[in-house]
């Protein structure tokens, strides 16, 4: 049976292989530095650049350095905000509303997945009309982002709904077979205010259809970060070590192996990227020569750094000694990105810098204090399997009789 989150996680994931693209830091678009730097590739402007052969004005030291600490900011909302809600979604007692699960083979897979899928993308490209497959995809993303933002946004605007407000229950049911052989396919519940959060998204939705503009498409890119860091789980940390260095080496072969990734990202057009303008000083909202940050690069390591949060809290010493340090990782990771583009003129894969620090230094600091075998033995258990619902019902069952017992002592 499915939850409202159930539903919304689902739809999310489906999308994952996709996002996973991430603007790959593609050298002409991810992270793009300004319009003076060529495409390594074919030589050709920088997309999203003047076609007539004309070039812009280099950005200004300023407008960089405004766009890049704006993308920094953006990374990091996501990622704080989504580990401190996975940690309430882990800690719902409604298996339906429960997290979906990463294990070590789902994480061993997944860059053969992702790979699969960026080859797929990019033969698509190569014998299908751009224009079409970009449409499909704009629709896809339309729903996918205002049910995304939604879920997003629900918590905040439901302090501002006040106390007598008409809130009403509704459920949207699909089955399949009938009697005994009933099955349900979708079970989304959902309440008025819930519509309401769905009206104020499909707005957003609305104008990034229309117009494509970057602070739509921001929208959408940070509520698909925070639904990813906070719906995607993993098991323990030895899985997230193996989903780090898969992607860590698919990053690097398909952006320096490749010419690949620079295809499909040049032609993909969906909201799986942070962009900020570098002209932004220059020419107001209406400006286009952007930087950009794939998704990919915020919930790969977000999601790892949420589980260290949720290991924090499960050593109950009060502190929060890991996710500190691995948030602070990721920031020293992601600027050291930044700082090794702005030397050598050329986008880098991302994953290269941020993998080795967000796993680098929280062993580091498992080492001082003589806490790796509690790291590398933490465990989370999936809440969709029955054995584990059913394991911790009679743990909790077998708690609550101890604590009878005592009060009747």
């Amino acid at each position: 049976m499915f939850g409202k989150k159930t539903a919304q996680r689902r739809i999310f994931l489906s999308a994952s292989p996709l996002q996973r693209l991430e603007l790959e830091l593609d050298p002409e678009r991810s992270f793009a530095m300004d319009s003076a730097v060529s495409d390594p590739h074919n030589g050709s402007a920088e997309a999203g650049g003047p076609t007539n052969g004309t070039t812009r004005p280099p950005s200004t030291p300023e407008g960089i350095a405004l766009a890049y600490g704006s993308l920094l900011l953006m990374a990091l909302l996501p990622i704080f905000f989504g580990a401190l809600r996975s940690v309430r979604c882990a800690r719902g007692k409604n298996a339906s509303d429960m997290p979906e699960t990463i294990t070590s083979r789902d994480a061993a897979r997944f860059p053969i997945i992702a790979s699969c899928t960026l080859l797929g993308l990019y033969l698509f490209f190569k014998i299908f009309s751009q224009e079409y497959i970009n449409l499909l995809l704009s629709m896809y993303f339309f729903v996918l982002g205002i049910l995304a933002l939604s879920h997003t946004i629900s918590p905040l605007m439901n302090k501002f709904f006040p106390a007598n407000f008409p809130n009403r229950q509704y459920q949207l049911l699909f089955t399949q077979g009938s009697g005994e052989n009933k099955e349900e396919i979708i079970n989304y519940e959902f309440d008025t205010k819930d519509l309401v959060c769905l009206g104020l998204s499909s707005i957003v939705g609305v104008w990034y259809l229309l117009r494509k503009h970057w602070i739509a498409n921001n929208l959408f890119g940070l509520a698909f970060s925070l639904n990813g860091v906070e719906l995607l789980h993993l098991n323990n940390v030895s899985t997230g070590c193996i989903l780090l260095g898969g992607l860590f080496i698919y990053d690097i072969f398909w952006v320096f192996g490749t010419n690949v990734m620079v295809t499909v990202a040049k032609s993909f057009e969906a909201p799986i990227k942070l962009v900020f303008p570098q002209d932004l000083l220059e020419k107001g909202l209406e400006a286009d020569n952007f930087a950009m940050l794939g998704l990919g690069d915020i919930v790969i390591p977000g999601i790892f750094i949420a589980l260290l949060l949720r290991f924090d809290i499960s050593l109950k010493k009060n502190t929060h000694t890991y996710f500190y340090t691995s948030f602070a990782a990721y920031i020293f990771g992601l600027g050291l990105t930044i700082f090794i583009m702005h030397i050598f003129k050329h986008a880098q894969p991302a994953l290269l810098y941020l993998v080795p620090a967000c796993i680098g230094f929280p062993v580091l600091v498992a080492l001082a204090k003589g806490e790796v075998t509690e790291m590398f033995s933490y465990e989370e258990s999936n809440p969709k399997d029955p054995a584990a619902v059913t394991e911790t019902r009679e743990g909790t069952e077998a708690t609550t009789s101890k604590g009878l017992e005592k009060k009747e002592k």
